[in-house]
């Protein structure tokens, strides 16, 4: 009973920091992701579509980048991890359509 207890305690109160963010908050943090993501992507993008998990994970907010290589043909894709604390990102190396195929729906930038 009492290991019972201590595993519900434990578990509520990893679940608290999720709860307690609103939904501005939450808005907020998906629209920094989506604003230093396309950032740091666009002197390889052109044009860039991006598609950003609104929650990221507990340490890091994530988005896929997808569009046109700046200065050539191929379509290609980037991986952005956000850090959560330090609010910095970082890019993925670049994955072309033979490695990797994705489509970001118009209007979901």
């Amino acid at each position: 009973m009492r290991r019972s207890l201590t595993a519900s305690l434990a578990f509520f109160a990893l679940a608290v920091p999720a709860l307690a963010s609103s939904d501005g908050a939450w808005e907020e943090f998906a629209a920094d992701v989506k604003k230093k993501c396309l950032e740091a992507a666009e002197p390889k993008i052109e044009k860039a579509a991006i598609a950003v998990d609104p929650f990221g994970s507990e340490r890091f907010g994530l988005a896929v980048l997808s569009g046109k290589a700046k200065g050539g043909d191929a379509k290609v894709t980037y991986v952005c991890v956000y850090d959560k604390q330090a609010q910095t990102v970082e890019l993925g190396s670049e994955l072309t359509a033979d490695t990797i195929t994705v489509t970001i729906p118009e209007g979901s930038n």
